[in-house]
């Protein structure tokens, strides 16, 4: 008998999530890699459980991510998204709680191209007049 598997992809900043969620006892891999040693923060691994928490399923799902791109905060970002989206391809039932906290809601906010005749995006060079 095949398992039945959940997929969900989460973006955030440059960061992108392939979450997959398989049933089992709550047990998050990310890169191959416990969730506890990925990321340094406790913040971070509390960012990643919000969607689970929300919907009360903490504990019924084993979570599966690959994630590249950007730092660690824009990863656990991107895995709550990920997750998001991932439960409620699971159950649809879950979309009014998810979208009432924000979850499936991509943070569009990006780093701004820096343009020609500036140092960045805004900072101009220093002027003088004399």
């Amino acid at each position: 008998m095949e398992q039945v598997q959940y997929y969900g992809t989460g973006r955030r900043k440059r960061s992108t999530a392939r979450v997959r969620l398989v049933p089992g006892t709550g047990k998050v891999l990310i890169n191959k890699r416990d969730a506890e040693e990925y990321f340094p923060y406790a913040t971070q691994r509390l960012i990643l459980k919000q969607p689970l928490v929300a919907t009360e399923t903490e504990g019924t799902y084993d979570i599966l991510v690959n994630v590249h791109g950007g730092g660690f905060t824009g990863q656990a970002g991107a895995i709550r998204h990920g997750i998001a989206r991932a439960l409620l391809e699971a159950d649809p039932d879950y979309r009014t709680t998810l979208k009432r906290e924000g979850y499936l809601t991509r943070d569009s906010r990006m780093t701004e191209r820096k343009k020609y005749g500036l140092r960045s995006a805004r900072r101009a060079p220093q002027f003088s007049k004399r």
